[in-house]
């Protein structure tokens, strides 16, 4: 068709030609045609109303309603013939359209009025006479994929070549490349001589001419139309004859005109084609557009979550998808936006409204044959358009696709896992994978290297409904080919293959049955040791999770040992490098089958010249954490629970919101979300939305991991919150602004916003009512609101002892589960209101040592959780005004704590870089004693006694093998700051500057000390045990005589002297060595109270002295960065030793006095030799853990064994190393931190120390 020969007429009412044309075929029209099928696509040109529909579907035959329709029909326009037309041959009446198609009426390009599509009456002119067909009733444009195919179009304009569209089969290819000429500048500009659609489809050969004989009958009969003097030719009778007949029509009566190929499935029938014209052509195999020579688009398999939920609103009378019930959208996620499976559904939801859980339910259950209706599709069941596809493949390439049935969803595999399963070269397995690729049976992420290969759902979920009854012996196949490939054990390489087969076992033997191998892999230490290294912690805690039904049924204890040693050390396993799990394991109850597991291991790598510590008095302690993470490098501010409680989200000093399980701890997403430290992050009540805010002065909503909604303060961001149900979803934010410092934003009205005054100050904190009838605000300016203005209180008040209202800030409220009370936190206490009469209720005091940073109260119960910055977690009972318990663990201040929505967790969230999350019952029962790290051990004879102070300021004398308690004192006035042992004689000295010695176990006092004037730091007997010798922060050293009160006073030290050594030149003439913040060391007659010598060792204090074994040699180190070696013989130093970076905080000789280790307070270890002063190693130097420190914080304490071959740090955690190499032989890890000193018995086997949190550690070599 030539567009000078088209001619312009009235489109305004029906040609007569066309008229006559309907009325000749009337009869066989009604007796033929099915009018509901054909009023769908009338309905979408806009040329049939929905009254009009309505009338006919009103008559109750099939035949009645033909007869209304082509009554309607007559009445009206050419353009209602045309789309008349163009629905018969959408719906496959072609012989019936073959009847109008001769008076079909031409409409000039010029033609003002365009059809609902978009599309000007000539090109639907041009496409009907081409057979293209129509759009479905039912349309959302795909505007970027049909930009992209167009643009490819573009370039036919000048030459002949050809367009591929390739993918899976319902992913829209067909309507996709009718749309794309459903234009009309392509259409005048490029294709002038018109588009002719040809449906190929699965043809043998007689099938093929019979079709290109019916294209050229058409082509032949259009031309004649427009000149009669043409003649038509015989039908050609082979297929070159029909080549060479449709090359001669293409080329001198259809010049530059567009052929499209529809579903092409085998490159011969290309041959028939190749004419040097201009071809689109869909398919699913990609391998085709090798085969000629032109451009590729390839077509997603899903339509974006608002293009399907569109398809599916105009299905139901043009509902907008907001308006639709929440099953739409399960249904869209179900099918990853098919857009056939999307049309199928909705096509049904049309005639059944009500069956969206049922049509849902039916997807889910993968029930695709009830999942279909009449369509101009080739396949009207989405099980027959997959079947098509696997059918053209090979006999052998069919068995090995079916294997595929065991692949999860969103899992891309790479060939080398395909390979084992297979027992194939990889080279072997890509080139199949490749001729499944290019058939659109499976999909290709070349983004990786090597490359990963996946299945869209709808193949999965179709392979699993064929494979049914075999699916459990394809998954016995999976695990039988990977324990005949990996007899000799588990991959380690860390590549794709190796993540995939730790990530799958579990599930592939759990959908094999094979339940006792599945024991053996998940009760085994070293598949979590390997797994762990590989893979992290939370996906392992998800197995015993996700598994943990099939694992209880053999021993559902050892799954929870497993389980709860996971949760409480992922922040560990999480480190790099990594650590020791299996001395990690040690610290377990001996109980556990990790533990035993654990132990069997130490024994058979320390009989092989390794090193194991147990830690022997665990038993004394239970573990309340049920998990930690750390989430982020840097203090974390805020974490909050999702209301569903299974997510955790977080943010802090490292600008990233990270969300999270709350039981594995597995990182779901991670966003930079801010410029600056995140100050709080909230979750939304349908917990769709996450907000943050920050000291960037912005607030920012996210979907997932897209901005929705973004707002501004003019200063620092310190909280925002949701409103609790979604009635009305609002935020609420509070900053430091002047005045205008609490807001209230309107998430549908991004400009909307209502400011609330009142508070003349910063405010800290804003919270809603259970209700969200009342907002709480917290402000520096010592009030706290409620209900904006409405209500204020006070809080000065309660600290009468502050005459100025500025000097209290309040930093928190929360309410309780009624909604009754209001709880607010200020400096060291907690207050319970009354919301209605702002009556004071109750008043909770912490210790004076520390703050409250946070408070929530229990969503179901009278319990608040308080954040304190002494490190701690409490929990009080609001009503009775009790502590119900502390909750230990974390190793610096606590920001903030949350109930889970349904009260059973607790998590809280700190400076030390670590979430914990707590199980209530537990802590809420539980209240373990801690003690102070100032502590005293006495070994004698392989007992072991330590001695310390408690939380509560009693002494406690404790059996060192268990644990157990032998004496616990009274509590004391006076706080106890420093012991001392030797025999059954104990010494404390006090922060009063009292001195007591005590007889153990009976707890008599024997004597009562008084002189120092201030703080007693350091006190220790001598050998004998009849002379206790103290040091005080007011300067001086005194020597008792204990038993008769005697007293030499030992004064010179200008400052505080936190420390002293014996120094033992005879027998008979014991003297002291002291240091002291002054910067000096002092030399003493013990006996007489003679000063020696006084040295001025150091330009800063001197923080550690020792003295070499045969006491020719002392050490001292310093503030000043460095550490001197000095004669005790001259008085003189003989070394100087250069290097640290930071204060140098410890010292020791090695027993043969040739090496001198240093710490510092960087974590630092250096080793000298002392007789030339060199530097022999630096512990570890490259090594560094995430707390920028090579030992988790200052090296406070160290120690050679016997041999000189192994030193032993304290610090974050001990360490014990290879002396010649400089390398860590051993880490072991306690709950709390900030190592005071380590006590160590003769032989070096058993070592006490005590952490920040006040927990005793007694740990033995394992022989």
């Amino acid at each position: 068709m030539r567009s000078s020969q088209v001619r312009s007429v009235d489109a305004a009412m029906m040609e007569e030609g066309a008229r006559s044309c309907l009325l000749q075929s009337r009869s066989i029209l009604e007796q033929d045609i099915k009018a509901s099928y054909l009023m769908d696509h009338m309905i979408a040109d806009g040329v049939l109303t929905r009254d009009e529909e309505a009338r006919i579907r009103s008559k109750l035959t099939r035949k009645d309603q033909a007869v209304a329709l082509l009554e309607v029909l007559l009445r009206k326009d050419n353009q209602a013939y045309i789309s008349f037309y163009n629905a018969l041959v959408c719906e496959s009446y072609g012989d019936l359209a073959n009847l109008l198609h001769k008076s079909l009426p031409l409409v000039s390009p010029e033609a003002e009025k365009s059809f609902s599509d978009g599309g000007t009456p000539y090109v639907q002119t041009v496409l009907s006479q081409g057979g293209v067909p129509q759009r479905p009733v039912v349309f959302v444009s795909r505007t970027a994929l049909l930009n992209r195919l167009r643009e490819k179009l573009y370039r036919l304009q000048k030459e002949p070549g050809w367009v591929t569209v390739f993918g899976m089969a319902g992913s829209g290819k067909s309507i996709l490349a009718a749309e794309a000429v459903r234009d009309h500048t392509l259409i005048t500009e490029c294709f002038p001589g018109g588009v002719h659609w040809m449906s190929i489809g699965q043809l043998d050969r007689s099938d093929l001419l019979a079709r290109i004989q019916t294209l050229c009958f058409r082509l032949e009969q259009q031309s004649q139309e427009q000149d009669p003097s043409l003649s038509l030719h015989r039908l050609p009778t082979s297929l070159d004859e029909a080549k060479e007949r449709l090359r001669f029509l293409v080329h001198h009566r259809y010049p530059r005109s567009l052929l499209i190929l529809d579903d092409i499935w085998d490159c011969s029938v290309l041959k028939a084609f190749d004419i040097q014209c201009r071809v689109l052509l869909t398919t699913r195999d990609r391998s085709l557009a090798d085969s000629v020579t032109g451009y590729e688009v390839a077509v997603d398999s899903g339509l974006e979550e608002n293009q399907a939920l569109e398809i599916l609103g105009l299905y139901v009378n043009g509902r907008k998808p907001e308006k639709l019930p929440e099953q739409a959208r399960s249904i869209v996620r179900e099918c990853k936006g098919s857009p056939l499976v999307v049309s199928l559904i909705g096509a049904l939801l049309r005639d059944f409204p009500d069956r969206w859980s049922y049509y849902l339910q039916k997807l889910k259950q993968k029930q695709f044959k009830r999942i279909r209706k009449s369509s101009s599709y080739d396949y009207d069941a989405l099980d027959q358009a997959m079947s098509a596809s696997i059918q053209v493949l090979p006999e052998e390439h069919r068995e090995l696709y079916k294997d595929l049935t065991v692949l999860e969803k969103d899992v891309k595999v790479p060939a080398k896992v395909l390979a084992v399963l297979w027992d194939l070269e990889p080279e072997e397995v890509e080139d199949v994978l490749q001729d499944f690729v290019n058939k659109s049976l499976m999909y290709r992420d070349c983004h990786q290297r090597p490359y990963l290969y996946y299945l869209h759902d709808l193949q999965l979920d179709f392979l699993a409904e064929m494979n049914r009854s075999c699916l459990e012996d394809l998954h016995t196949k999976v695990v039988c080919q990977y324990q005949k490939h990996y007899s000799q054990g588990p991959p380690t390489s860390g590549d794709q293959e190796c993540l995939y087969w730790f990530r799958f076992l579990p599930y592939h033997m759990v959908k094999a049955n094979l339940t006792q191998e599945l024991y053996s892999l998940m009760f085994s230490l070293d598949w979590v040791v390997t797994k762990a290294k590989i893979m992290g912690p939370a996906h392992l805690i998800n197995d015993y999770v996700a598994y943990g039904a099939v694992l209880d049924k053999e021993n559902s204890e050892v799954r929870a040992h497993f389980q709860e040693f996971l949760s409480q050390n992922g922040h560990q396993l999480e480190q790099r490098p990594f650590p020791d799990v299996v001395q990690l394991a040690l610290s377990q109850p001996d109980s556990s089958e990790v533990y035993r597991q654990a132990l069997q291991q130490a024994q058979k790598r320390a009989a092989m010249g390794g090193l194991y510590l147990d830690w022997v008095n665990k038993s004394s302690l239970e573990s309340l954490s049920r998990l930690v993470v750390q989430p982020h490098l840097g203090s974390v501010y805020s974490a909050c629970f999702s209301h569903d409680g299974s997510k955790i989200a977080s943010g802090g000093s490292s600008k990233t919101l990270r969300v999270f399980n709350s039981i594995s701890g597995e990182k779901l997403r991670e966003i930079e979300a801010h410029e600056d430290e995140v100050l709080c992050c909230a979750f939304s009540p349908d917990d769709r939305l996450i907000a943050t805010c920050s000291s960037d002065r912005k607030v920012w909503i996210w979907e997932w991991k897209e901005l929705v909604f973004q707002v501004e303060h003019e200063e620092q961001i310190n909280h925002c919150q949701f409103t609790n149900t979604q009635r009305r979803l609002l935020l609420a934010t509070c900053s430091n602004d002047n005045l205008m410092n609490t807001k209230l934003w309107n998430l549908n009205k991004p400009s909307s916003q209502n400011t609330m005054f009142g508070h003349m100050e910063p405010v800290n904190h804003c919270c809603f009512s259970p209700d969200d009838t009342y907002l709480s605000t917290s402000s520096c300016d010592g009030t706290m609101k409620v209900g904006g203005a409405l209500k204020s209180v006070h809080i000065c008040v309660c600290f009468p002892e502050d005459s100025e209202q500025g000097g209290v800030v309040v930093k928190c409220s929360t309410w309780s589960s009624d909604g009754r009370r209001v709880i607010c936190a200020s400096r060291n206490a907690v207050f319970v209101f009354d919301v209605k009469t702002t009556e004071l209720l109750h008043e909770i005091r912490t210790s004076r040592l520390s703050s409250v940073q946070f408070c929530h109260a229990c969503p179901n119960s009278n319990l608040v959780a308080l954040a304190l910055s002494h490190y701690a977690v409490e929990l009080w009972d609001i009503v009775s005004n009790k502590k119900m318990a502390d909750c230990s663990g974390h190793l610096s201040w606590v920001h903030g704590v949350q109930f889970s929505p349904d009260g059973s967790l607790l998590l809280s969230c700190s400076d030390d870089q670590t979430i914990r999350v707590w199980e209530t019952k537990k802590v809420h029962t539980t209240s373990a004693v801690s003690m102070k790290r100032d502590s005293a051990a006495l070994f004698n004879n392989g007992d072991i006694t330590v001695v310390a102070a408690d939380n509560r300021n009693r002494l406690q004398v404790r059996n060192g093998r268990t644990g157990a308690v032998m004496f616990q004192s009274e509590e004391q006035e006076s706080r106890i700051r420093c012991t001392a042992i030797c025999s059954q004689t104990v010494a404390t000295g006090q922060e009063d500057g009292t001195v007591q010695v005590l007889e153990v176990p009976s707890g008599t006092c024997l004597a009562t000390l008084q002189g120092h004037t201030r703080t007693v730091l350091h006190c220790q007997f001598t050998p004998d045990g009849q002379t206790l010798i103290s040091s005080s922060e007011d300067g001086t050293i005194r020597v008792w005589r204990w038993r008769t009160g005697e007293c030499v006073v030992l004064q010179g030290h200008k400052e505080q002297v936190r420390r002293f050594s014996l120094l033992t030149t005879s027998p008979s003439d014991t003297h002291l060595l002291s240091w002291s913040f002054d910067g000096t060391v002092k030399v003493w007659v013990m006996s007489s109270g003679e000063l020696l010598q006084s040295i001025v060792c150091h330009q800063g204090a001197v923080l550690a002295c020792d003295i070499s074994p045969d006491g020719q040699l002392f050490a001292t180190t310093s503030a000043d960065k460095t550490a001197k070696v000095w004669s005790s013989a001259s008085w003189e130093v003989v070394r100087l030793l250069n290097g640290h970076q930071d204060c140098v905080r410890s010292c020791r000789f090695s027993w043969d006095g040739r090496c001198l280790a240093t710490g510092d307070d960087n974590g630092e270890i250096r080793l000298w030799n002392i007789m030339d002063g060199t530097l022999l190693k630096i512990c570890s130097r490259d090594n560094k853990d995430a707390m920028d420190s090579l030992h988790g914080g200052w090296v406070t304490d160290l120690h050679f064994s016997p041999d000189n071959t192994v030193l032993l740090s304290t610090g974050g955690y001990i360490k014990w190393w290879n002396v010649e190499k400089g390398e860590a032989l051993q880490t072991f890890y306690p709950t709390g931190a900030n190592l005071k000193r380590i006590h160590v018995s003769p032989d070096f086997s058993t070592f006490v120390t005590i952490d920040n949190i006040g927990i005793l550690y007694i740990l033995k070599k394992v022989e």
